[in-house]
């Protein structure tokens, strides 16, 4: 009976190093938490359960968890489960960064898994504050948004950590794409706080009682249109990042990533305007947040294909394929 290399070299290696194939799929499930606790976020808001515990960390006055009477349970119940989903978070990234630590990896990816959990700890804080001020809709904004910057360091980690290390980084956008790029991830950092604008003054305040109290006192419809025309903006400058990569003839994988990124951004207008004419029914607002994650995962995505190394050909682990200079020539030598 034969064993594989990977099975043979871990057998044999005196610490255990995670695989490169392990590597990915727990970067892939810290991408994923970080885009599903936005969801049940709007869940939270959508279902007016923001205040169901109505202190933090604590549920209730007294209690680290939900008390029969003290708000409705259902209520209790969506807030406590969206805070226990943080531990879910931050149990995905610390896996990440223990595996990255212990194969070895480069610092740049450590870097990611730290700033990962870091920015965990700040938006459990951040929720904390959001409660306390009984959900103003700046501090609703302010919890939001960091969401999607970690969502953005995810996926830049899950679509770098199959580089090899041993490799430098080659600058695969001309000068004109990057320049669009940079441009296209400003758009959508404009689209997005004008997004929690539109939401700040919309029905959805997170709380069953709390009605317009606290709510950003501007135009809905107004901030709407506004919202929209930086999406056009952001979309006109991503396909302008389509027409270049084709002009510079780009490696067909950042072509394939633009173009999947122009399809998320088109389905999220689609539910935006439905959104619009429906009059923000309950059930679009945790759709919308999703894809409002995919959409921050794709870009990021596609400003990784910019600047980029050689991928690892083999699934080794990632201690033995950056470190073990010798097996890499001897696999290139036996081909």
């Amino acid at each position: 009976m034969s064993t594989s290399p990977e099975t043979s070299q871990t057998a044999n290696s005196p610490h255990f190093s995670p695989s490169l194939k392990w590597q990915r799929r727990l970067a892939l499930i810290l991408l994923l938490s970080q885009a599903g606790i936005t969801v049940s976020g709007s869940i939270v808001r959508v279902t007016g359960s923001g205040l169901g515990c109505d202190t933090w960390p604590n549920c209730q006055e007294g209690s680290l968890v939900p008390v029969a009477g003290a708000q409705p349970w259902v209520h209790q119940i969506i807030e406590f489960g969206n805070r226990l989903l943080t531990f879910v978070v931050v149990a995905a990234a610390i896996a990440v960064l223990v595996a990255l630590k212990t194969a070895g990896r480069r610092r740049e990816l450590k870097a990611y898994g730290a700033a990962s959990i870091l920015g965990i700890v700040l938006q459990a804080v951040i929720g904390g504050i959001s409660v306390h001020m009984e959900l103003h809709w700046w501090t609703v904004a302010l919890h939001f948004l960091p969401s999607m910057v970690l969502v953005w360091i995810a996926a830049l980690l899950y679509s770098r950590i199959a580089e090899d290390d041993s490799q430098s980084p080659q600058r695969i956008f001309a000068a004109h794409t990057r320049q669009f790029a940079a441009l296209a991830a400003g758009a959508l950092s404009i689209v997005l706080i004008t997004g929690t604008m539109v939401t700040g003054s919309g029905p959805h305040s997170g709380d069953a009682d709390a009605g317009m109290k606290g709510r950003l006192e501007l135009d809905t419809e107004v901030l709407a249109v506004v919202h929209a025309v930086c999406m056009y903006a952001y979309l006109l400058l991503t396909l302008l990042v389509v027409w270049q990569l084709y002009k510079q003839k780009a490696p067909q994988r950042a072509k394939y990533t633009a173009w999947v990124l122009v399809t998320v951004i088109i389905i999220q207008w689609g539910i935006g305007v439905a959104q619009f004419y429906l009059g923000v029914p309950r059930w679009t607002v945790p759709f919308h947040i999703a894809m409002s994650s995919v959409v921050v995962a794709f870009t990021a995505a596609l400003w990784a294909r910019g600047y980029t190394r050689p991928r690892f050909q083999l699934d080794y682990s990632a201690r033995e394929t950056c470190s073990s200079s010798g097996l890499v020539s001897q696999r290139k030598g036996s081909n």
